[in-house]
């Protein structure tokens, strides 16, 4: 019998009180709740701050519901919570956990507002002043997310989460002078993730710097584990513009494998593969891979004419070059205003024609 009554004592400590029984059950069930969380259990904490919080709406219960919530992924209820509670009443954490909810829903309006907020009470810490950078950056408003970095960085120039979230910033804002001397500070912090040196790379190709977007490009690629197609296309078009022709087919042959079949990817590789082709003198490669861009592109005029001057005077195919020259006029006569250059080209080619005995077509 004393058994049984024992066993039914433990299983009523372990049921949550009803509603009104006092300030003490209160504070027991949430000395309950509190331990299931020291345990990392928030199934069963869960039970327990839900059960105050049906008891009394208090700032305690409510942030305490609020951080179980959000510990088991719940943002939208973590948000509904903490967002009527004063700013003044928030704790940092509780802010924190506020701002994040929105951003882990993918609401980045929210996100930005209630971190604006954060950051005017907690302006020092870095890493929600640089998430607030990088959402301004990414919600086409670059400018301001380099004012909000760049006030922390007068303060504080050695947070690498801001100077990286900085550094976009300034590369979406287009001035890649900015960026790239960021990317560099970054990387003298020792700061080598392929997010930094990737940016770096682009942000010396657009400043024409070359022998530097190669140098952090072929870094960045080969820490991807060589996988990351936008880095290998760019390496491959670098390359060739470097004259390290045979690298950088090499690249654009990678990149070509990983982004089939993405339509506009493929344009642009196989129309730097028919230049690299055609710079090493490899005659036929280069006709075969424009060949290839006019699947993807049939209305590049250009490719027409470069392939028919291909067969004309480096391969020797006569047919080949009368072919292309009549199907290179057949699209640049659709040109209402055609450029100088374009008909010089078209000159040439009925020139070429006539020269061969074929009378051009559609004149």
């Amino acid at each position: 019998m004393k058994s049984l009554m024992t066993i039914i004592a433990l299983a009523l400590l372990a049921v949550p009180p009803a509603r009104g029984e006092g300030s003490d059950s209160l504070q027991v069930i949430l000395q309950r709740g509190d331990s299931c969380m020291q345990q990392y259990n928030t199934f069963e904490a869960l039970k327990y701050y839900q059960a105050a919080f049906g008891m009394t709406d208090t700032l305690e219960v409510r942030t305490k519901l609020a951080d179980c919530y959000y510990k088991r992924g719940n943002y939208s209820q973590t948000a509904e919570l903490l967002k009527l509670v004063p700013e003044d009443s928030l704790s940092h954490d509780a802010f924190r956990q506020l701002a994040n909810s929105y951003q882990k829903q993918g609401d980045t309006d929210s996100y930005i507002y209630w971190t604006e907020q954060l950051v005017n009470h907690y302006p020092m810490d870095g890493e929600m002043v640089a998430g607030l950078t990088l959402a301004y950056a990414k919600n086409e408003q670059p400018q301001r997310g380099i004012i909000c970095g760049m006030k922390y960085s007068l303060r504080d120039s050695t947070n690498i989460l801001v100077n990286r979230a900085l550094a976009d910033a300034w590369f979406m804002n287009r001035d890649f002078s900015a960026a790239a001397k960021l990317y560099d500070r970054l990387l003298a912090q020792g700061d080598s993730t392929f997010n930094t040196l990737y940016s770096a790379g682009m942000s010396y190709s657009r400043l024409d710097s070359l022998e530097l977007a190669y140098k952090y490009l072929q870094l960045a690629f080969l820490i991807s584990g060589m996988q990351h197609q936008g880095c290998a296309y760019r390496l491959g078009v670098i390359c060739v513009d470097t004259q390290r022709y045979p690298e950088g087919l090499r690249y654009l042959e990678l990149a070509k494998e990983m982004m089939r079949p993405d339509t506009t990817i493929m344009k642009a590789i196989t129309l730097s593969q028919g230049e690299g082709y055609y710079l090493t003198q490899h005659y036929e490669e280069a006709v075969t891979a424009w060949k290839e861009h006019l699947a993807y592109n049939p209305a590049s005029i250009a490719t027409y004419y470069n392939i028919a001057n291909a067969y004309a005077y480096l391969l020797k195919d006569k047919e080949q070059a009368v072919s292309y020259y009549q199907q290179f006029l057949d699209l640049a006569r659709k040109e209402e205003k055609p450029t100088a250059q374009l008909t010089e080209m078209m000159e040439k080619a009925v020139e070429i024609l006539e020269f061969a005995g074929k009378e051009p077509t559609g004149q």
